[in-house]
């Protein structure tokens, strides 16, 4: 063979596979954890404890309905993500964004909640983004 070189596909990493495994499963629980807490103040204004004075300063079931939306579109791309779809990963990575940016200005509501949330985010940022996660 002079020229030809076949080039073998790479075999898939068992860190990988199991990386975004790993992600799907955190995001169809914080995506449940965020529905919940969006129903919890959806149904009750003072579950959560107003901070006065905050910039950010929401109603309680305005954050509900946040909550409550982006829990559901992570569960629904936790899902998808089983599969190892590129979609599901690119959508998966706005949304753990956008849960962790939720999450940041949700603080003074529940702090350790939030910045809980935020570090798992971040994690499934870290398992989507290795080199060969997902099907391309």
């Amino acid at each position: 063979m002079t020229g030809n070189h076949a080039v073998e596909p790479q075999a898939d990493s068992g860190w990988a596979m199991a990386g975004v495994a790993f992600a799907a499963t955190m995001m169809l629980m914080i995506g449940a954890f965020q529905a919940i807490a969006g129903f919890a103040a959806i149904l009750d204004d003072e579950y959560f404890v107003l901070v006065r004075g905050y910039a950010f300063d929401l109603d309680i079931t305005a954050w509900g309905w946040i909550h409550l939306i982006l829990g559901l579109a992570m569960i629904v791309t936790g899902i998808g993500l089983f599969s190892r779809a590129v979609w599901a990963g690119v959508i998966a990575v706005f949304l753990v964004v956008l849960n962790a940016i939720d999450n940041f200005f949700f603080i003074p509501y529940a702090p350790f909640w939030s910045l809980l949330l935020i570090a798992l985010d971040v994690w499934v940022i870290w398992a989507l983004t290795r080199p060969r996660a997902l099907r391309t």
